[in-house]
């Protein structure tokens, strides 16, 4: 029964095309979209994964397969772009439902990086007698759904690094050069543009007091595109010194939940009372060193739910992050300018070399976008 290989990719990337929709939606589930074929080849049922309906991909793929097609998918194939649960959730297993409509194979693109899952919803369908492949599109399928990864088997979120740089790595010019409260834009209105879609796939971004007094950002999506919750706007600031007249306290939401976050070390409950008045969360977390504690925000960040977290943070932050190990990937905007060594440096004094992986390359006018995976949050590939 096995089809061949180009088939194969080709109704796998119609599955992630309908996967993509759930993106801004899904979390803290995984993006997930399924296409059934009824056992003449023919498309009859497709589906993807919104948190708040409820149903997996599966499901909504086999109700519209039923209702068009009836017996006919009795021996049709599905294509998954994750692995079918075969665990109780919020919804019965996922297994079970593609078991019980007699289908007679099923290729998912990768398995479930959930450690309750992974290989155990392949390995049911097997012996209830379904053909079963996986890896088509394995490497698309897993990009999607690396903040998934990162969460599920760590209870941390997936950390998206995002700098806007020139040539020589500067973010900014020097000191004397920079205007309070205004940003200075190192990229060209392409770049800039590109990345309403980070932050619109994250559940979270973050910056640090410091970057609030230099640019006062809005730090807002801007994508205009469907989201579940309400972006995260994060701030870490040591003292409390963020100033109650900025864009981000003047846009702070409280209703269905405050999105504008201060994680700090300082205990002063009257500048904390002060921000909460504004609609602020502030979080205090033990010092480290009298600095807020990376790793503890990102705890605290996981029990919360937060899949991906991009950060938009200046030269110590960067670079916080990067000597602790705890960037999954990096995301550089690079403008075709050289500001020289009085301008402010991305990152400064990295205790060692940076190693990227899978570098993925845009061209935004002059300006270049680089993607890169410094840690890679899934288990290793399979294939069948």
């Amino acid at each position: 029964m096995n089809a061949p290989p180009d088939l194969d990719l080709h109704w796998m990337r119609r599955a992630l095309e309908l996967a993509r929709r759930g993106i801004g939606v899904t979390s803290p589930n995984p993006a997930v979209g399924c296409v059934i074929l009824d056992r003449a080849g023919q498309v009859v049922g497709e589906g993807w994964h919104e948190y708040d309906l409820l149903d997996h991909a599966e499901i909504v793929a086999l109700r519209e397969a039923t209702a068009h097609a009836g017996d006919r998918v009795h021996g049709g194939t599905a294509y998954v772009t994750l692995e079918p649960c075969n665990i109780t959730g919020r919804t019965p297993p996922c297994t079970d439902a593609l078991i019980k409509s007699g289908l007679g194979r099923v290729v998912a693109a990768t398995i479930d990086p959930n450690p309750a899952v992974a290989g155990h919803g392949l390995d049911a369908l097997r012996a209830a007698g379904i053909e079963v492949a996986v890896g088509p599109c394995q490497a698309e399928a897993r990009r999607l759904n690396e903040g998934f990864a990162r969460w599920i088997q760590h209870q941390r979120p997936f950390v998206l690094m995002k700098v806007a740089m020139t040539l020589d790595a500067r973010i900014a010019p020097p000191p004397a050069q920079q205007t309070p409260h205004a940003p200075y834009w190192i990229t060209n209105e392409l770049a800039r543009a590109a990345v309403q879609p980070l932050r619109w796939a994250a559940d979270a971004t973050m910056v640090g007091v410091d970057t609030v007094l230099a640019d006062d950002p809005w730090m807002t999506d801007r994508s205009g595109l469907r989201r579940r919750r309400p972006l995260l706007r994060i701030v870490l600031d040591s003292a409390l010194r963020m100033p109650l007249d900025c864009k981000l306290i003047s846009t702070a939401q409280k209703d269905p939940q405050n999105d504008v976050v201060i994680f700090t070390v300082s205990h002063d409950e009257s500048r904390i009372r002060e921000l909460e008045s504004h609609g602020v969360r502030v979080e205090v977390l033990p010092a480290d060193a009298g600095r807020v504690p990376l790793e503890k925000v990102l705890d605290k960040l996981g029990e919360e739910g937060v899949l991906t977290l991009l950060t938009e943070t200046g030269t110590r932050l960067n670079t916080a992050f990067l000597a602790a190990g705890l960037v999954d990937r990096l995301h550089l905007f690079i403008s075709p300018q050289i500001m020289g060594s009085d301008a402010v440096p991305a990152f400064k004094g990295l205790p060692s070399f940076v190693h990227t992986t899978e570098v993925e390359v845009e061209r935004y006018g002059d300006d270049l976008g680089l993607s890169s995976l410094l840690l890679d949050p899934w288990p290793p590939a399979q294939n069948s």
